[in-house]
């Protein structure tokens, strides 16, 4: 029994109970946050995280009852805590930038990370009564490892991510378990030995290493990754954004996934703005969801008659980037600075709910619907939503993935859009007009225009300086082949989120 300086002892447990908590929920929303970055469905991989490091943590709970040495234990868990948990992120990162695999790793540290979490609170509770406390109540242990893991929730996305980034993140957290390691040692000197207290020096002297060279780290992981030099990478609270360079050429990933290439993003943006922009019969108030990059925006101002663009998009760390990276900037003609354009960081679907205005133009230039939080983006009840805000004669475009790569996806989009009920015409669907064109980059991509009424049939109208859409490529556009028409697809809701698994289906079908 431990009974010297136990009201000493017990504050120290109980803050202990609190660090602990806060760094396990912290590694495993590391470990869901990075497994999506990487592998994209972030529901399904939170969900396969959460489940294994539950899962884990239980076996880690059962475990510590075969832990003869209760103290000895919890100095020992958070030492390995310090290594495992701490070296997460660099351990994920490195083998998928080296290896491409991420899968079997990211199981193995969660198995081990969750086992040796589930082992703190059973062993703390153990120490509590062994140091001889007269009302020992084990709800007190709960109360603070429930308030450390509420505060670890709250932090993980306002503060950790876009202060510290997911390496820096896991090592700092690493650290703080290996703190409590060596503050248990000093409220219980007795528990210091020689091979415990060299083992901890070992792992904080890696660990702190590690820390002062994360970004190091990051950069050697992202060398391996991206063919190009990486030339920015940072965490914002949404996503992962990395830019990198080939000479003058840019590409912009986001979560690792490419977002646009510099040498021939102008066929993608000017196919998306440009059809639509001259069949609305008027352009005065447009209105872009998504499009943060600022590359639709330059195209939208090449029209002299827009007054105001609104431009929504969920990440602030985007588009301030896109209004301040000077070669950034220079890519997309100073849109985003310019007077006639308004920022709204907001969900789209939330800005479509609250908005009032009516727009003549809209356009949607969305992530595509890998996961069901983007899949709702290109729902059915969407769609309604954004019809409301198309003024009489208004023109909305959607830009729809790849008819060839991922065709049921595409035609789905198509289908859903033209489901759409009319709210000016009762008992009739939208307008719509499907058509594509090739963007090396990206593969043969596709658009979905939609109207309130068919717009009048007259001869494409174009602003001069355009790089690729001309009158006959327009033509071209509107003409699918066989491999990549129409066909049937289940429309998509967010009742069954269909889209989903038709986008992954045709991807993985072509490049896994």
């Amino acid at each position: 029994m431990i009974r010297e300086g136990s009201g000493q002892r017990e504050v120290w447990l109980l803050v202990a109970t609190f660090l602990v908590a806060l760094a396990g929920l912290i590694y495993e929303l590391i470990g869901a946050t990075l497994s999506s970055y990487l592998l994209g469905d972030s529901v399904r991989q939170f969900s396969f995280v959460i489940g294994i490091y539950l899962a884990a943590m239980g076996l880690g709970a059962w475990v510590s009852r075969f832990v003869s040495d209760t103290l000895a234990g919890f100095i020992w868990a958070q030492i390995a805590l310090g290594i495992f948990g701490g070296f997460m992120a660099p351990i994920l990162f490195f083998s998928y930038a080296f290896m491409g695999e991420v899968s079997l790793p990211l199981l193995l540290n969660l198995v081990i990370v969750g086992s040796l979490a589930g082992m703190e609170l059973p062993l703390i509770a153990r120490l509590l009564k062994e140091i001889g406390l007269p009302q020992f109540r084990f709800e007190n242990v709960l109360s603070f490892d429930y308030v450390g893991a509420l505060v670890a929730s709250l932090i993980f996305p306002l503060l950790i991510v876009p202060q510290l980034g997911l390496m820096s993140a896991s090592l700092a957290f690493g650290a703080l378990n290996l703190g409590v390691a060596g503050l248990s040692l000093w409220v219980f000197p007795q528990a210091a030995k020689k091979g415990t207290v060299v083992a901890l020096g070992l792992a904080m002297a890696a660990t702190l290493t590690a820390l002062v060279y994360s970004e190091r780290l990051v950069s050697v992981s992202e060398a391996a990754l991206f063919e190009d030099d990486v030339v920015l990478s940072q965490d914002t609270s949404y996503q992962h954004i990395t830019l990198t360079r080939f000479r003058d050429r840019l590409r912009l990933f986001l979560d690792n996934s490419i977002q646009f290439d510099s040498q021939d993003e102008y066929r993608y943006h000017e196919m998306l703005v440009h059809p639509t922009m001259t069949l609305a019969p008027r352009r005065a108030q447009v209105l872009i969801l998504g499009g943060g990059d600022g590359l639709a925006a330059r195209e939208v101002f090449r029209h002299p008659d827009v007054q105001a663009v609104t431009l929504v998009d969920l990440d602030p760390g985007v588009t301030e980037l896109f209004r301040s990276h000077r070669d950034l900037v220079a890519l997309n003609g100073g849109a985003l600075n310019d007077p006639r354009l308004t920022i709204v960081n907001m969900d789209a679907w939330k800005y479509l709910e609250i908005a009032q205005e009516s727009f003549d133009v809209i356009i949607a230039d969305l992530p595509d619907p890998k996961s069901i939080a983007l899949s709702k983006l290109y729902s059915a009840e969407f769609y309604a939503l954004a019809v409301q805000h198309l003024s009489a004669q208004g023109v909305m475009v959607v830009q729809s993935g790849s008819p060839l790569f991922a065709r049921q996806a595409f035609w789905s989009v198509a289908h859903t859009i033209a489901a759409t009920r009319n709210p000016v015409a009762p008992g009739q669907n939208l307008w719509t007009l499907t058509y594509h064109t090739w963007v090396p980059s990206f593969g043969d991509w596709g658009f979905v225009m939609a109207a309130l009424r068919s717009p009048s049939d007259r001869p494409l109208s174009l602003p001069e300086g355009l790089r690729y859409l001309t009158p006959e490529i327009w033509a071209q556009a509107q003409v699918f082949a066989p491999d990549s028409s129409d066909i049937p697809a289940e429309l998509n809701s967010i009742r069954s989120h269909a889209l989903v698994g038709f986008y992954n289906a045709g991807w993985d079908a072509w490049f896994r």
